[in-house]
């Protein structure tokens, strides 16, 4: 039995010897020819492979809907036609681009030099974060990036815009990955960078761009960026102007807020691919998109730092509530009263009038509250009003009888709740 098992075992291996045709075809005690004459020569089988890819990048261009074209090497740096400098460093090779802008720039209606006077103490109250009340905002490094993807342990930070103050002058820069071989020296110069800022200004940088850099400095063994403060003006985007226009994104907020149309635009789910086509191809073309949509993003939001950092900043009317909530939410009683005021004064009411007499039962002026409530009941229908209402008449009034009749029209409390208040307002109401 274990003589015939080792026959079959070097019968197998003298079969792997042989191309797939003499395994098939050729007898067990078959010459197998050297393999110098079997199969076709090396030359052949480059040609073949050659041959299969080239119709593989065809059927993906007909796929994508792409004119088919054969692969191209890369496009030589010295004869790039984007607009980076090459800067060689110990780790690699920086394409670069910096550009100074003018004095007068402005993002539709918004001087962007306006950024430099903009309040600190003003952004840590829309932001909700007190740490950003103290920053320099002289020194604030503007930043945003574009990648290859949303998420993952390859997803790249192809291009980031940066800019800065030096002096009243505004400084664009970009960042571009022209091959992923140069990551760490593009994310050590971005060290160098974040380094000398007192503060990071982003667009949903708190969740996306820096911790994307941040993981990439740990797959490529650079130190971690220096710790800032971060000032994401997405949440306070988000507070200001979400219920007249949605989700915020940074294009819409430009147009509808700032007054300002870039023209045509990429999609963002094009940028992704348009580098991938960039690395496939060496086609630069491709990118100049996606370059001019960065520059725009970064300067916006210089733009959006001198529209935010006014007390009372110069956007719509119906951005006003917005913004007096969020001053009530920092606890900035004063300022949310007096917004909530000015929105009055152009016509907006219900909301506003809620706001400031949650404003004035929160610094414990009951009159003042008493007021606004009761003009707030005889304009809505809402159960949590009457209860404010209830509580008012019962404990500062001293009316029951008319705290009971709010009870009878119903009051955001359980039924337990109600009971016991009523129980209690009833001993209150026949007390001689």
């Amino acid at each position: 039995m274990l003589n015939i098992c080792s026959v079959a075992f070097k019968h197998k291996l003298a079969l792997l010897g042989r191309p797939l045709g003499a395994r098939l075809s050729a007898p067990a005690n078959a010459e197998v020819p050297p393999a110098s004459t079997v199969g076709p020569t090396s030359a052949d089988a480059t040609t073949q492979r050659e041959a299969t890819l080239e119709a593989l990048r065809r059927k993906m261009a007909e796929m994508l809907g792409e004119p088919a074209a054969a692969a191209r090497a890369p496009a030589d740096p010295s004869r790039t036609v984007l607009p980076f400098d090459a800067v060689e460093t110990a780790s690699g090779t920086v394409h670069r681009r910096i550009q100074p802008q003018r004095r007068s720039l402005r993002v539709g209606r918004i001087p962007v030099d306006a950024a430099l006077t903009a309040s600190a103490e003003v952004l840590a109250l829309l932001a909700l974060d007190p740490t950003l009340a103290e920053a320099s905002l002289a020194r604030a490094l503007y930043l945003d990036c574009e990648s290859t993807g949303l998420a993952g342990a390859g997803t790249l930070a192809f291009l980031v815009g940066l800019a800065w103050f030096d002096g009243d002058r505004l400084v664009l820069e970009q960042l571009l990955l022209r091959t992923p071989a140069d990551e760490k020296a593009v994310l050590e110069l971005l060290q160098e960078r974040v380094s000398r800022a007192s503060i990071l200004v982003t667009y949903n940088g708190k969740t996306f761009d820096v911790p994307l850099l941040a993981a990439r400095c740990v797959m490529v063994g650079c130190p971690p960026l220096p710790k800032r403060p971060q000032l994401d003006l997405l949440h306070v985007a988000r507070r200001l102007h979400r219920d007249r226009i949605g989700a915020c994104r940074l294009v819409d907020v430009e147009s509808r807020v700032l007054g300002f149309d870039r023209g045509p635009d990429i999609a963002g789910v094009e940028v992704a691919l348009r580098y991938a086509h960039f690395l496939r191809s060496g086609e630069e073309e491709a990118l100049r998109a996606v370059v001019d949509h960065n520059a725009h993003d970064v300067l916006t939001m210089a733009a959006l730092v001198a529209l935010y950092g006014e007390r009372l900043p110069a956007i719509d009317d119906r951005d006003l509530v917005g913004l007096a909530h969020t001053y009530w939410r920092a606890k900035a009683f004063d300022d949310a009263d007096a917004v909530a005021a000015c929105a009055m004064e152009r016509g907006i009411r219900s909301r506003p009038l809620r706001l400031r007499a949650l404003i004035a039962k929160a610094r414990g002026d009951r009159a003042r509250a008493l007021c606004f409530f009761e003009q707030l009941a005889q304009e809505v229908d809402d159960p949590c009003v009457r209860l404010e209402l209830a509580k008012l008449y019962e404990h500062y009034v001293k009316e029951p009888q008319r705290a009971l009749s709010l009870l009878d029209r119903g009051t955001a409390e359980s039924r337990t709740e109600v009971a016991k208040r009523r129980s209690r307002l009833e001993r209150k109401a026949w007390r001689p």
